[in-house]
């Protein structure tokens, strides 16, 4: 199983956006669980903290709410997608050969924890389901130009990843790799491959 967490810049570039969600949901099925980044929607809660002051717990549930808007907005666009929200469900999915889109409900919160901050990116929240599903590899596809060959520390210190993440990778037990948005190509090879040295 692999999770990929497309960020959410590519709501700007429709094409794109539809070529990334026909490769996930043909090669990607029964492997592929697709992480929703916030986009515009997240862009908007924390605009309106800023306007009305409200808590940062407040804007986390928002935030959910918005990567749950994305993730309707990816399954209006490609319905093949499978919106699933419980660990059960997302296995279920992939069991059925679906490609999986997570709806992450579940991480709305009633008071705060490690999870309610700003610090914690849906690049985070991806790996933190990565994790808990035991999945073999974390691909997280950015909008500006990553270096292949630098590690987590690297990314987080140039402001490409957020702070969590790197707390959360040096115990993650799976493979990561961040990929480019316009590099189709290369995430192609890196899945076909994976797939060809996936246990049987």
């Amino acid at each position: 199983m692999w999770v990929v967490k497309l960020g959410g810049s590519l709501q700007s570039d429709p094409p794109l956006l539809r070529r990334w969600l026909e490769l996930l949901g043909t090669l990607g099925r029964g492997r592929v669980v697709i992480v929703p980044g916030g986009g515009p929607f997240v862009d908007q809660v924390r605009a309106s903290q800023t306007g009305w002051g409200f808590d940062d717990l407040c804007a986390h549930n928002m935030a959910i709410l918005g990567m749950g808007q994305s993730a309707l907005l990816l399954r209006s666009l490609y319905p093949s997608l499978q919106l699933a929200g419980r660990d059960a469900d997302i296995r279920r999915a992939l069991r059925a050969g679906k490609t999986a889109l997570w709806m992450p409900l579940e991480l709305l919160r009633e008071q705060p924890d490690e999870l309610t901050s700003w610090d914690v990116t849906s690049d985070s929240l991806a790996l933190w389901l990565a994790m808990r599903l035991n999945a073999e590899r974390l691909v997280v596809v950015k909008s500006c130009e990553v270096d292949g060959t630098v590690g987590v520390a690297s990314h987080v210190e140039s402001g490409i990843l957020d702070g969590h993440f790197a707390i959360l990778a040096d115990r993650a037990g799976c493979g990561i790799d961040l990929v480019t948005k316009g590099h189709l190509g290369d995430f192609q090879t890196l899945l076909i491959d994976g797939c060809r040295h996936a246990p049987t």
